[in-house]
């Protein structure tokens, strides 16, 4: 993959198949039998076929037992049931999403906030650009869902069905429920189920050509030609969606290192609690993210989003941070810096690095409801990483089009006529960053107004790291 460069591919770029589909009925499987030896097959069976362009629905069923014995050997588990292949049409794969078209006003204006998706896209729209025309397949309920285009042939990549293969055995054995509250919660979650179906592909693909022969890997795509990702899609919202992807990979590695497959069995049972502990392992599972809260300081004129009677927060993480700051110009490397052949993007920068913790609060304007602000507040690990997190996010402002606020102290004003116009104040105390956006300059103060210390001096407490508490959260905001 080109690392300079942004190739737009599928939450894994899976199958090209014809419409087609495989037997129904998910059977059982005889678990007392040999490792590696799925109904008729084994894991070191080599076919005439394998080197075939285009597969018979015969070769397909034959490929697709075969690689699952093959996954029984690199990962060590038994498949327990058989799994089924389906196919539909993009414009079915569309139709059956379920995503409504609009985005709630708190996800709107929390995406914006972030830098993400401008005040004029609505960001439920942006995602389904995403992924109307990216997603070409899917794990689901004992099911690969192959999503094509054409119709007229039946092509196999090996790399992906293992991929797809790897999610069903994971939900045999662990589950794929995601308990996680949070956009960040729920990225890092993910990541561990992602960076397993991604790393047991690396391990089955060095086997291939010398004790395994393995289906002909079929020319994909060059991403040569790729657009600048600025021009053609939300660049920050694909980086924050395929952090998981990206960062899980090297951290399941890691994990499998320090303690071999039980040791990923356990992180299914204690699942990484941020996408700070995908980007960098070594916090896993010991240094858990702080819960973070916001004091409501606003004027009658405002009010905080809530559910359900309750102030309604969102944790953004430390991936998304860094989405925001590359994709508004402050990170001054290659996206591909770093990456490895597990990973090919690099989540890491240095202000981002510390993060600690977030929360992210919208308000609302009590008259005019299409007047949104809100208020983030995040802590860091050290006074220099928030210093150094509150430089960048200055720059991002500059970038956009921002000069200081005259009348008000720590405010950058970007005008109405950019993509993010609004005012901006930017505080820090410590430890603690705290971003207050709202239409004018004037409206700063209204929805979150200053004290003594800007800060609240208690702010933060650290979470358990194996099960993190946060304020309240948005699962339909990720």
């Amino acid at each position: 993959m080109q690392r300079g460069r942004l190739a737009l591919v599928a939450v894994a770029t899976l199958l090209v198949l014809s419409g087609c589909t495989l037997p129904q009925s998910p059977d059982q499987f005889d678990t007392d039998r040999e490792l590696g030896v799925v109904g008729d097959y084994t894991h070191d069976d080599a076919f005439e076929f394998d080197d075939s362009p285009e597969l018979t629905e015969a070769q397909l069923e034959a490929i697709k037992y075969r690689s699952m014995a093959r996954i029984e050997v690199v990962r060590g588990l038994k498949f327990e049931h058989d799994v089924r292949l389906e196919v539909i049409s993009r414009d079915e794969y569309r139709s059956q999403r379920g995503v409504p078209d609009s985005a709630s006003s708190f996800t709107n204006e929390l995406w914006r906030g972030a830098f993400i998706v401008d005040g004029e896209t609505d960001v439920n729209r942006a995602r389904n650009d995403l992924y109307g025309s990216a997603v070409q397949g899917y794990y689901t309920n004992d099911r690969i869902v192959i999503v094509t285009d054409d119709p007229d042939s039946i092509r196999l990549d090996r790399e992906t069905l293992v991929h797809e293969l790897v999610h069903a055995l994971q939900d045999q054995h662990f589950g794929l429920e995601r308990r996680g509250e949070t956009i960040d919660e729920r990225r890092a979650e993910l990541g561990l189920l992602e960076g397993e179906a991604t790393y047991v592909p690396h391990l089955y693909e060095q086997r291939c050509g010398e004790a395994w022969q393995c289906l002909v890997e079929h020319e994909r795509p060059s991403t040569a030609d790729a657009p600048a990702p600025r021009e053609s899609f939300n660049v920050g919202l694909f980086l924050s969606i395929y952090a998981p992807y990206a960062a899980g990979p090297p951290f399941v590695a890691d994990v499998h290192d320090r303690g071999g497959w039980a040791a990923v069995d356990r992180a299914h049972e204690t699942k990484p609690a941020s996408t700070s502990q995908l980007i960098h392992p070594e916090r896993y599972p010991d240094d858990g993210p702080v819960d973070v809260t916001i004091p409501d300081r606003s004027s009658d004129d405002w009010v905080p989003y809530s559910r359900d009677g309750e102030p309604h927060t969102e944790t953004v993480g430390e991936a998304t941070l860094f989405a925001t700051l590359w994709a508004n110009g402050v990170v001054d490397r290659p996206l591909g810096d770093g990456g490895t052949d597990l990973s090919p993007y690099n989540y890491s920068y240095p202000a981002t690095d510390g993060w600690a913790g977030d929360a992210f609060q919208a308000y609302q304007h009590t008259v005019d409801e299409s007047q949104t602000g809100h208020v983030w507040r995040l802590e860091w690990e050290r006074t220099d990483d928030a210093e150094a997190f509150a430089d960048a996010y200055r720059r991002l402002l500059e970038n956009r089009g921002g000069a200081p606020a005259a009348a008000v102290d720590d405010a950058y004003r970007i005008p109405d006529s950019e993509p993010f116009g609004g005012a901006y104040r930017v505080t820090v105390d410590g430890e603690t960053v705290e971003i207050v956006g709202a239409p004018l300059a004037t409206d700063l103060e209204e929805i979150h107004g200053t004290t003594a210390s800007s800060i609240d001096p208690v702010a933060a407490e650290p979470s358990p790291a194996a099960s993190p508490s946060v304020t309240t959260s948005s699962a339909a905001a990720a």
